[in-house]
């Protein structure tokens, strides 16, 4: 198949026909858009459909892009995705990314559930406690990352230098990490993506060590940078993929 047969085979696959040419009013961009990313981007790495439509929405949601993440919502429901994973995927964005910027990514979600006729609330997720939510967070934590954040703060007054790890503990992890929906490998691997997003180098390099602890291989960490770049551009993709080629 040629790049726009290719094209039109996974955007039929995502969004259950082809686009309708005639009302686009910059067809040419939109044509480079369509043969870059279902074409060329689609077929590099391994990766599911399903796997790429929720680091799609991922960095949608980190980016704010919420018309996009409506329209990649209803996509990531036709490739095998469940609300649930849908809904997992931009609660983890959270910790990240803000409750503002989540909650507006949660609302365009819910508008694409409504439009598909799915019932809401969905069913909770949430395995916690306030009385184990750090116990079940460092549980999670530990093997990753060790005490970095904890040694990191430790010469700021004594208040904060227990307040900030702790936070990151019970609020990033026990808050997050411990709910259902998602594996814990899915979800440090979309972390990856937020941070990829977000032009965060300093904290992607421990999470890439992170994901490949959990299973993650460099080749599935690249093949997700790759899928990402068309979402969050070059730079930011590529300084990420150095990060990945300097564990390399």
């Amino acid at each position: 198949m040629d790049r726009i047969e290719k094209s039109e085979e996974v955007y039929r696959k995502l969004f259950g026909g082809l686009p309708e040419r005639d009302k686009e009013t910059d067809p040419e961009f939109m044509e480079i858009l369509r043969r870059f990313i279902f074409a060329d981007v689609f077929a590099v790495g391994e990766l599911s459909d399903a796997l790429r439509e929720l680091i799609t929405v991922t960095a949608l949601a980190a980016n704010q892009c919420l018309p996009q993440l409506k329209a990649h919502v209803a996509a990531a429901l036709n490739v095998g995705n469940t609300p649930v994973e849908i809904r997992e995927a931009v609660y983890q964005c959270a910790p990240f990314i803000g409750f503002p910027k989540t909650l507006n990514a949660i609302a365009a979600m819910n508008e694409a559930f409504a439009a598909r006729g799915i019932k809401l609330p969905l069913e909770p997720q949430g395995t916690v406690c306030d009385c184990d939510r750090i116990d079940k967070g460092m549980e999670i934590q530990a093997p990753l990352y060790g005490d970095e954040i904890k040694d990191r703060y430790a010469g700021l007054p004594q208040d904060f230098a227990e307040t900030i790890p702790t936070f990151l503990t019970e609020f990033g992890f026990g808050d997050f990490y411990t709910r259902k929906g998602l594996s814990v490998q899915t979800r440090e691997l979309l972390v990856l993506i937020v941070l990829a997003t977000l032009g965060l180098e300093k904290q992607l390099y421990p999470h890439a060590l992170a994901n490949i602890k959990l299973g993650n291989g460099k080749e599935t960490l690249l093949a997700a940078l790759i899928h990402a770049l068309p979402y969050i551009g070059f730079p930011s993709a590529m300084n990420s993929i150095n990060v990945i080629k300097s564990i390399i």
